[in-house]
């Protein structure tokens, strides 16, 4: 048995708590405590929360790709891909034809979509793992870029959607789904929620245009960016 020992350290250690701390010259350098850094990555142990069997019905995926004009064929990237959910319904949009480029920060991520897809036989996935400040996107291809609530997650977001314009067609969109702050539905937390002028702001610091902004979701709000006409 443990009890007896473990009763011992604690004894100990409350001991060593009511000490009187030891006295600290004028002279001695007094270390600084390191900021605390939040990190602000979905854990891949979540994902089973993200995919709710009725998320099809309030996230309305079929609305949202036609709002971004993906088509059969579309060249498209799933920005913040998590687990894929989004990835395999552009690829069916898109067909064999089509491409689509599931990106994430995390290699665990990226892996579960690999399997993903494998399980489901689409042969037009591409994986790609990114950083915070570039998805590593091929330049000028892309018809449409979709972020579905990872915004929150950009730690650099002005800088990443800059260098993502990089990677669009003169006419590919780039759609960023947030959960509305109105306290309502799944999503992160409240004080997680990202104001939808911040992202413009944001979108407009980088070098892209508003096109449309649009309500039609029941929980989120869609905003659709582009680049400036020349």
């Amino acid at each position: 048995m443990r009890t007896a020992p473990a009763l011992v350290i604690g004894a100990v250690l409350a001991s060593a708590c009511t000490r009187a701390p030891r006295p600290v010259h004028n002279d001695a350098p007094v270390a600084a405590t390191p900021p605390v850094i939040k990190d602000r990555s979905f854990c891949a142990c979540d994902l089973g929360l993200i995919e709710a069997a009725d998320r099809d019905e309030w996230q309305k995926p079929e609305q949202i790709m036609d709002d971004l004009r993906i088509a059969e064929g579309s060249v498209v990237a799933d920005l913040g891909a998590g687990g894929g959910w989004f990835t395999v319904r552009l690829a069916r949009r898109v067909g064999p034809k089509g491409k689509v480029y599931a990106e994430d920060v995390q290699a665990p991520m990226i892996q579960t979509i690999e399997r993903r897809v494998a399980r489901e036989e689409l042969k037009n996935v591409v994986m790609v793992l990114g950083t915070q400040t570039d998805a590593k996107l091929p330049a000028g291809s892309l018809d449409a870029v979709l972020i579905v609530d990872a915004y929150h997650e950009m730690e650099q977001p002005v800088t990443l959607l800059r260098n993502l314009a990089l990677s669009l067609k003169p006419s590919g969109m780039i759609g960023i789904v947030n959960y509305k702050k109105d306290g309502g539905g799944p999503g992160p937390a409240m004080e997680e929620r990202v104001d939808p002028e911040k992202v413009i702001h944001d979108a407009l610091a980088a070098g892209l245009v508003l096109r449309k902004r649009e309500n039609f979701l029941r929980y989120q709000h869609l905003l659709t960016f582009g680049l400036p006409p020349k």
